[in-house]
């Protein structure tokens, strides 16, 4: 028989993580303030770009991503089998748009790096850019063009995993308003506002940007704060965008639900997700020059999410070295979607005590400490 996991937070990390640690037989019970998914999993654009939104070399964080992206096929068709719920998940490829010729050279030396590292891109340039995408802007010079990436659909991908858990016999709490843990070295104990007690041999930690909140508990540094990610979306009758389109401003892609997903536009508020005129504007200043057709389109949806973000942009992920009893995985920024199936291995695979891959020293928990 495995042991009692006690996960805190119910987004796509946590669920995630609750799925991988069930399917290797242990107990697990997931602790959830509010509703699953109902931070910044559920608001999430869904993209599984690791080549596109890492653009300054293959750094360990940029190794993590790529894992992640070879992880997906097998990981989300094992949940579409235990939940039978379907989910979009699009293997589209995406195009990196540049207008001038210095941005140009930047997509050249970006593809050397990449194609190193698993990409088969190309750099398309003059009619090969419209060949693919009709409805760019003619101002547009060239495309770093990257088949691997691909997106899904967040909230019913963040349902199927929900639902799988439930299906797989996970132990799923919700609304508990505020969670405190009691004790997490001699044994795992928490408690909730209406004073239920949980208890587990193992505690993982999956809650997002509210985790600062446990420095206390545990003695060391957490850096982790809100960063409100602002997105908003586009009524569609055909598809007039068939790749994730990136520039250095934000992405657009289009879902199978006939909308058109634009992102994002990112500010501090705290824990503030309503949806500011200013940075609905900010997404609409660009995306009109990337696709003039959208000069004269109207949002008809707007939404906000908080993202975890670390002091130094890399998530905490891993055992602490005080007490192997606790194990982190949170911080994961805008990158929580892509992440979640790395993150569910890496944490199953720390608490059954198996070896680390040598670049997740770079995601110490304590580095900050």
């Amino acid at each position: 028989m495995g042991e009692r996991i006690v996960i805190m937070g119910g987004g796509i990390i946590g669920l995630s993580c609750a799925f991988e640690l069930r399917s290797r037989g242990h107990q697990v019970t997931v602790l959830e303030i509010s509703s699953c998914g109902g931070q910044a999993s559920g608001a999430a654009a869904g993209m599984l770009a690791p080549f596109s939104e890492n653009v300054e070399g293959p750094d360990d964080f940029f190794r993590l991503c790529a894992q992640s992206l070879r992880l997906y096929p097998a990981f989300t068709d094992r949940v579409k089998q235990v939940s039978d719920l379907p989910f979009e998940y699009t293997e589209s490829g995406s195009m990196y748009i540049a207008y001038h010729d210095a941005d140009i050279l930047a997509l050249e030396g970006r593809l050397r790096w990449q194609r190193e590292h698993g990409s088969s891109g190309s750099l398309l340039q003059g009619e090969e850019v419209f060949r693919l995408e009709p409805k760019l802007s003619g101002k547009v010079r060239a495309a770093l063009y990257t088949p691997e990436e691909s997106h899904l659909y967040a909230p019913h991908y963040v349902k199927a995993l929900e639902h799988a858990c439930r299906l797989m016999g996970v132990h799923i709490h919700e609304h508990l308003e505020q969670v405190a843990i009691k004790d997490w070295q001699s044994s795992v104990v928490l408690e909730a506002a209406d004073l239920s007690v949980f208890e587990g041999d193992r505690l993982v930690v999956c809650s997002g940007a509210w985790a600062q909140q446990l420095e206390a508990a545990f003695g060391i540094r957490i850096p982790v704060y809100p960063i409100r990610g602002q997105i908003c979306a586009y009524e569609t009758e055909e598809k007039p965008v068939h790749h994730m389109v990136f520039c250095n401003q934000g992405y657009l892609v289009a879902k199978e639900n006939n909308t058109l997903v634009c992102g994002a536009s990112e500010d501090v508020a705290g824990f503030e997700t309503t949806v500011t005129e200013k940075g609905i504007e900010r997404l609409r200043k660009w995306n009109k020059q990337a696709f003039p057709f959208l000069e004269t389109w109207t949002p008809f949806h707007k939404w906000a999410g908080l993202r975890p973000s670390t002091q130094d942009g890399f998530p905490l992920l891993g055992a602490l070295a005080q007490s192997g009893r606790v194990v982190m995985g949170v911080g994961h920024y805008r990158n929580g979607i892509l992440l979640s199936p790395v993150t569910a291995q890496l944490v199953a695979d720390s608490v059954e005590g198996k070896k680390m891959p040598d670049f997740m020293q770079a995601f110490v928990p304590e580095r900050f400490s």
